[in-house]
């Protein structure tokens, strides 16, 4: 999908598809009033009515799609109405639409601009990499009609279109098959990024996390013939300051190892790398977008599987920290593999440290699809990551972590146990994260209700990952820039 800006009003555009956006509380333009009926054109929410002007416009066709009050119009409403925009110009197998509002846009040129260009974007995604009889889709092309400050617009939707490229990218890691997508080729991806961008990048593959003493990340990867790997990027430099670390959880494939999981539904956890997946995806964005930070992208990847060699409740593993932990489900694996990294980041001396991960079945009991779970030990840091979700639609809900929690991962012949006990999971998976970061801000964002959708509650989601955390990501990074010192 390209996104452009051109300057002109919609009505006067000759083209296959014409898509104008409006509120109920406004009036139509009384060129496209005396073609249709009142009670087609109510402005509600989602609706859509399609009209063929037959020469009284030039375009052939005129899509009208409905935004509620004006007053509710947000950044998300402009995302969901492009993806709707493309997707009925694809089922109409044009090429190139244009889409414009109204009057004025009740958003400022930039930020409607980059909403157009992430909705069009990531609406038109679709994952097909597999299929073998997927024919070659033409480039969409979605021109924004700007009526003014077209280079404030044009801006918005170039930044737009670099983020949602990089929460595509983040979709196409996360959705990619586990005999595909393993540690190794994680570790060959940060290597690519690295040299895309200029990043200096580390990978350690077993023998380096074994002399370097990755006893949490050695533990849950043992039991499967895909060794795990430790992925380091870093963009920018330290004579900017502090960076933020970004550490996501890498597990490319879950079974549980021998704490198994059941069958149904297995297959979604080639998915249970979406931390990773979009710490990769912000890195992107942040190289492409050249923010004047320093950040520091951190992947704990490995694979957990039953077999001889696997890990087993009972045991106890040595962390990097040196810390001990009891192991009394091999399926709670994801924090684990975080202890090594979020200890990791304690070395940069950071800034801020943000951890993604799908972590916990609670978090979806708690919160279901549409919030992430976050809990953390800096109220400064988890306002900038509220700010930032309601800015992206990719909300957070902070859930307390009274020492109370943190209490409940003691072990009585370990320093922790790695897990709590069914009551309040979410919450005592954090504390038993909040061991490893020490005194440096942080917050742990559980994204296990959010990274992939069997029924999109979004227009520019699709079936599968969605990329979540990469636009959260970027907003909570932007607001950095110019603060570190």
């Amino acid at each position: 999908m390209q996104c452009e800006v051109q300057t002109g009003d919609l009505l006067g555009v000759t083209a296959d598809l014409a898509v104008l956006l409006y509120a109920e509380d406004e009036s139509l333009p009384s060129a496209v009033a005396a073609l249709c009926e009142p009670e087609d054109t109510t402005g509600r929410w989602q609706s859509q009515t399609l009209i063929y002007p037959r020469g009284a416009l030039p375009a052939r066709r005129l899509l009208l799609i409905g935004m509620g009050k004006r007053s509710a119009i947000t950044a998300d409403t402009v995302r969901q109405a492009a993806a709707l925009a493309v997707r009925y110009a694809k089922d109409a197998k044009v090429a190139t639409f244009y889409l414009g509002y109204n009057g004025n846009p009740p958003l400022t040129p930039a930020v409607f601009g980059q909403a157009f260009a992430e909705g069009s974007v990531l609406g038109a995604y679709r994952y097909t990499r597999y299929k073998s009889d997927a024919e070659e889709q033409p480039t969409q092309k979605a021109v924004l009609q700007a009526a003014t400050d077209a280079d404030e617009a044009a801006a918005g939707v170039r930044r737009g279109q670099t983020i949602a490229l990089a929460t595509a990218f983040a979709r196409d890691l996360a959705n990619g098959p586990g005999n595909d997508v393993t540690p190794a080729f994680l570790g060959q991806t940060a290597l690519a990024l690295g040299e895309r961008y200029g990043m200096k990048t580390m990978v350690l593959d077993k023998a380096q996390l074994i002399e370097q003493g990755f006893g949490g990340i050695l533990a849950v990867g043992q039991g499967s013939a895909n060794e795990p790997r430790f992925i380091v990027m870093e963009y920018g430099s330290p004579d900017q300051g502090p960076p933020i670390c970004l550490v996501g959880k890498g597990i490319t494939f879950d079974t549980g190892g021998i704490s198994i999981k059941p069958a149904e539904k297995m297959d979604d956890m080639k998915m249970d790398m979406s931390g990773a997946a979009a710490v990769f995806g912000a890195m992107q964005a942040v190289a492409e977008l050249q923010l004047p930070l320093y950040v520091v992208g951190i992947v704990c990847a490995a694979e957990n599987m039953p077999s001889a060699t696997a890990y087993r409740p009972g045991d106890i593993i040595r962390t990097l920290s040196g810390k001990t932990v009891e192991v009394l489900n091999t399926d709670a694996e994801g924090r684990i593999v975080l202890a090594d990294g979020l200890f990791y980041a304690q070395r940069y001396q950071p800034a801020a440290i943000v951890d993604l991960a799908t972590l916990t079945g609670a978090i979806m009991i708690a919160l279901g699809p549409h919030a992430i779970g976050m809990m953390g030990n800096n109220q400064e840091l988890a306002n900038r990551l509220i700010a930032a979700g309601e800015a992206t639609a990719e909300r957070v809900w902070q859930l307390p972590l009274w020492d109370e929690y943190r209490d409940a991962m003691k072990s009585e012949i370990a320093d922790l146990k790695n897990t709590g006990g069914r009551y309040g999971g979410a919450i005592t998976a954090a504390g038993f994260l909040a061991a490893f970061v020490g005194d440096y801000p942080w917050a742990h964002l559980d994204i296990a209700g959010t990274a992939w959708v069997e029924k999109p509650n979004r227009t520019y989601q699709s079936r599968g990952a969605t990329g979540v955390g990469v636009r959260l990501l970027v907003e909570l990074l932007q607001g950095y820039v110019g603060q570190q010192s």
